[in-house]
Parts: structure tokens; C-alpha cells; sequence
């Protein structure tokens, strides 16, 4: 079992900047997959950047140059630095563990974190 709770988000002007934190806990954080997902109101939830154990990432191609995503498994937490924010990057911030065991897929959530690029 893994808690994961998100902080960070807010209200930012187009162009400005923001990082996301997640805390993980309740499990061994290196051996997780983790991912950041965003829901827009009306919207399909959908991924924006993916890091594998080894450090491997993969980003959606609307963010690819404007968000990082990294991991310190020192302590237990996922980040998404974002830059030259738009109005389009408007919706809830989701982070995302998953691991394999026995061939069973093991996926957790976090609550969101709200980001508002807005002028």
C-alpha cells in the first residue's frame, strides 16, 4: 500500500512557473513507477510525464520543454517542475505510483493538486 499526497499547485500567470511535490509513504518509494496525470474540467484524465524506477522519463508531447519531472528516492518524493505555464495547463494534478508483483498490477493515486494558469 502507498499514500501519496500532493502540494504545490495554485494560482500562476501565464508564462510563470510552478513545482508540484508528492510524498509517498507506506512502501519501498524506488520500486514504483511514478507518473503525473491532469484532469481538466470536462475533460478525460491524461498523462503528462512518467518516470520509471531506473530514472527513465516520458512526457506528453503538449509539455515536452516546459516540465521536468524527477524523482529523490532519498526522500520518498516525486516532483513536476513547470515552466512558461498556459491557460491550457488549467486542471487537477494527479500523481500516480504503480508497480508490478506476480504478475498483478498495483496502481495508487493521490487526492490532486489544483493549478490555475490565469491572468
Amino acid at each position: 500500500q502507498v499514500q501519496l499526497v500532493e502540494s504545490g499547485g495554485g494560482l500562476v500567470q501565464p508564462g510563470g512557473s510552478l513545482r508540484l511535490s508528492c510524498a509517498a509513504s507506506g512502501s519501498i518509494f524506488s520500486l514504483y513507477a511514478m507518473a503525473w496525470y491532469r484532469q481538466a474540467p470536462g475533460k478525460q484524465r491524461e498523462l503528462v510525464a512518467a518516470i520509471s524506477t531506473g530514472g527513465n522519463t516520458n512526457y506528453a508531447d503538449s509539455v515536452k520543454g516546459r516540465f521536468t519531472i524527477s524523482r529523490d528516492n532519498a526522500k520518498n518524493t516525486l516532483y513536476l517542475q513547470m515552466i512558461s505555464l498556459k491557460p491550457e495547463d488549467t486542471a487537477v494534478y494527479y500523481c500516480n505510483a504503480e508497480r508490478f508483483i506476480a504478475w498483478n498490477k498495483y496502481t495508487y493515486w493521490g487526492q490532486g493538486t489544483q493549478v490555475t494558469v490565469s491572468s
